[in-house]
């Protein structure tokens, strides 16, 4: 397998220094104690936002900043490189404001600081290392004040992966190369109710969690029905190779099920699914876990919550990415070292892993998946990611609230799905 080049440009080391302590902006978007953000704009991309922390290190140009803090920065594939090369350099504007992030009744909160540029020449980046600068830099007409940023780029070449239909539909994934889309998987996907949880099955090497006991008695057929009807579960899907050999899966190892009184998947009861890769003796082991529920709030938001698998069994995982998608708008469920956790901590892990596109509710997906090279050393280790992927999109449809319907695909009976 060859990787398509692409090129990441990282902003890092965001700090600001004043002459003076700036009023507090009061209780915003984003809590903090920092009274200033900036907003970062490059030609062609999405803006970014974040707090910038204030140094109170000495006034001298040579210091770094005690505090700083940086944003996911951004991706430039080969396609964007090709239309760049031999054109003017990219200018990056970062501009500071004070007051809240966000905006009050449309109009944007924060006013004003200054702003600095920096120059962007991306020639021979998809090659090499290149910093276009760092240090203090000073803001707009106030001598005193400044902005401490790094702005630099690096190769990060990665391996692109597209699927010719949506997962639940069973279709080939693609290897993309340029212009070249050469197939490289296919998958298979199965929706089992009866199953008690895939997980459970001896062909696995863990110990799942079961979700239905044996009570001593016999439900009423209408009584295990509307307890179906109630449930999403069972669900598979199994990455195979061009030799049709089973290089990866997805299982659905805990049911999607609403919170009691609700129609929606809460984050105290997630939905959750293996990522398993095989294992020469015991068929199947764990490799990750992905939990997913439905975010309540004002935008409608899908939660998820991803962890690496050890020794210890799963309920001593490794969280490597925690975020929340537009249920609307959709967006991209990435790994990713370099942006930092709700908490405000750091990953265990370093620079960029993979992503996958993920639409939203009710649209047609058919998932884009990016992986880092330093991450794939064989087709199995692409497949894992080809499964994760999956399971992301997945559990889009398994978090849908449960007074709407699936489509037929993705239902085990004749009354339980809808027409796309």
């Amino acid at each position: 397998m060859d990787p398509c080049p692409f090129v990441r440009l990282i902003v890092e080391s965001l700090a600001l220094k004043l002459p003076q302590a700036t009023k507090p902006a009061g209780s915003g978007i984003h809590p903090s104690t920092t009274p200033c953000f900036c907003k970062l704009k490059l030609k062609g991309f999405p803006s970014q936002t974040t707090i910038l922390p204030l140094s109170t290190s000495p006034n001298d140009d040579n210091n770094s900043p005690d505090y700083a803090t940086s944003v996911p920065g951004f991706d430039l594939d080969g396609l964007t490189l090709r239309r760049l090369s031999g054109k003017q350099p990219l200018t990056l504007r970062v501009s500071v404001y004070t007051g809240r992030m966000g905006r009050t009744c449309g109009v944007s909160s924060g006013e004003l600081l200054g702003r600095v540029d920096v120059v962007v020449d991306l020639s021979g980046a998809e090659c090499r290392q290149r910093v276009f600068q760092n240090g203090w830099m000073k803001l707009g007409n106030k001598p005193s004040a400044k902005i401490h940023v790094v702005v630099r780029t690096e190769p990060d070449p990665r391996f692109v992966f597209h699927f010719g239909g949506e997962p639940e539909c069973s279709p080939v994934v693609f290897q993309i190369q340029g212009n070249i889309r050469q197939p490289v998987f296919s998958v298979k996907f199965s929706a089992d109710r009866n199953s008690r949880s895939r997980a459970n099955s001896s062909d696995f090497n863990t110990t799942g969690n079961s979700n239905t006991t044996n009570r001593g008695w016999i439900p009423s057929i209408s009584g295990e029905k509307e307890r179906q009807l109630r449930e999403r579960k069972g669900w598979m899907v199994m990455i195979h190779d061009l030799s049709g050999s089973p290089v990866a899966a997805a299982s659905m190892i805990t049911p999607f099920v609403p919170s009691p009184g609700t129609d929606r998947v809460s984050r105290s009861n997630p939905g959750a699914w293996l990522i398993l890769r095989p294992h020469e003796l015991n068929g199947f082991q764990p490799w990750g876990r992905l939990e997913a529920w439905r975010e309540r709030g004002p935008v409608d938001g899908l939660g998820y919550k991803f962890e690496l698998v050890t020794e210890n069994g799963l309920s001593n995982g490794i969280p490597i990415a925690e975020s929340t998608l537009s249920v609307k708008k959709g967006g991209d469920f990435c790994i990713d070292g370099s942006r930092i956790t709700r908490d405000g901590n750091s990953r265990p892990i370093k620079g960029f892993v993979m992503s996958s596109s993920v639409e939203g509710e009710g649209k047609m997906s058919k998932p884009l998946v990016h992986v880092g090279v330093q991450h794939v050393t064989c087709m199995g280790d692409a497949a894992l990611f080809v499964a994760l992927s999956a399971a992301m999109d997945l559990s889009m449809d398994a978090c849908r609230l449960f007074s709407r319907k699936l489509r037929k695909e993705l239902c085990h009976d004749e009354q339980d799905y809808y027409f796309s």
